[in-house]
């Protein structure tokens, strides 16, 4: 019998703590078309509209069982605030940013009024609307892309990355310029009700090798996790096991992983320091397969010691409901017979 609320058990997995059950969480979207046509609060709206954003967030608790809603579904909010074209998408697909005008990181001015953007207001505003709605009943999730995503969106994915080779200099100082805005973004969130924050921070193994996050990256995300004023949870796609060792020096709280990374070695590697969240596979298991696919997953994340049970990136738009309860009713079954 459940003895918890959702948000304090997902708060106390975060901190390694007893749980009456292991939480399922949304550390970054969980957004379906078969959710949206059941809320009435659809893509693209829902981006720059707090209360359909409010509205679409819910359901990730309401339809689906998590123990976590989290408002903010793409990664390129922050973007948007800059001024940046963007591509807001379809009902079936994510935003996406259609320029990267920013050459060097001293052309880059972050606006006085960042936080009343539109873009940005609505993710404020979304979580001011669940906040009074949920209280601290069900755990709410904010978002902020990290400075190293966000050199990505104003600067190119492919400048950047040839940057940290060919110019690291540079690098760093896109990373030290962009950081205080995470930071900042992140406090907002806090202020208007989140509970956890997620560092969307893509230095992929898919891209850039271990040593260059411990290079680049582990020292600026030190100073980040010290001045956010709550507990965070990092996220990278990838295979990031050749990082993990980094990763938990950084000071969050916990890392939401990749399927590519095996969840037993992950466990043993990070070895107590932080908490773990993942990392059912999106593509194979969530989207295209079915509930007894999700069940055995979820069953071998949750044998690995995973503290808390998620998708392991923003599931496509697509996906079937019927998959993600599924991954909460694995993790009920699983922790009755545990």
């Amino acid at each position: 019998m459940a003895t918890m609320s959702p948000r304090e058990r997902v708060l106390r997995a975060l901190n390694r703590q007893w749980v009456d059950r292991i939480p399922v969480g949304n550390p970054t979207s969980v957004a379906t078309v078969e959710s949206m046509e059941a809320c009435g609060a659809y893509f693209p709206d829902v981006h720059l509209d707090a209360e359909k954003m409010a509205t679409l967030a819910a359901t990730g608790y309401e339809i689906l069982g998590f123990d976590t809603i989290a408002p903010y579904f793409s990664v390129q909010q922050e973007a948007a605030a800059f001024g940046l074209k963007m591509n807001w998408g379809t009902i079936d697909s994510m935003p996406d940013v259609l320029e990267n005008p920013f050459e060097d990181p001293e052309d880059i001015v972050i606006p006085a009024d960042f936080l009343e953007r539109p873009s940005i207001r609505t993710v404020l505003d979304a979580l001011r609307i669940l906040k009074k709605e949920y209280g601290d009943h069900v755990c709410l999730v904010g978002k902020v892309m990290g400075p190293w995503t966000l050199s990505y969106h104003l600067h190119g994915v492919q400048n950047f990355l040839i940057k940290t080779i060919l110019e690291p200099d540079k690098v760093r100082r896109f990373l030290d310029k962009l950081k205080s805005l995470s930071v900042m973004f992140a406090n907002a969130q806090f202020a208007a009700g989140a509970d956890v924050v997620t560092v969307a921070d893509h230095a992929t193994g898919d891209l850039v090798s271990g040593t260059c996050y411990r290079d680049f990256l582990l020292p600026v995300h030190q100073e980040m996790t010290r001045q956010i004023n709550g507990p965070t949870i990092l996220h990278i796609c990838g295979n990031t096991t050749d990082r993990l060792d980094y990763i938990a020096q950084a000071g969050f709280n916990c890392f939401h992983f990749d399927s590519k990374v095996n969840p037993r070695k992950a466990h043993e590697i990070v070895n107590g320091r932080i908490s773990l969240t993942g990392s059912i596979n999106n593509p194979v298991t969530l989207f295209n397969g079915t509930p007894e696919d999700v069940r055995q997953e979820v069953f071998a994340n949750c044998e690995a010691g995973i503290e808390i049970i998620s998708p392991e990136c923003a599931i496509p738009l697509r996906t079937p409901n019927a998959n993600l309860k599924a991954i909460v009713a694995a993790v009920e079954e699983y922790c009755r017979a545990h």
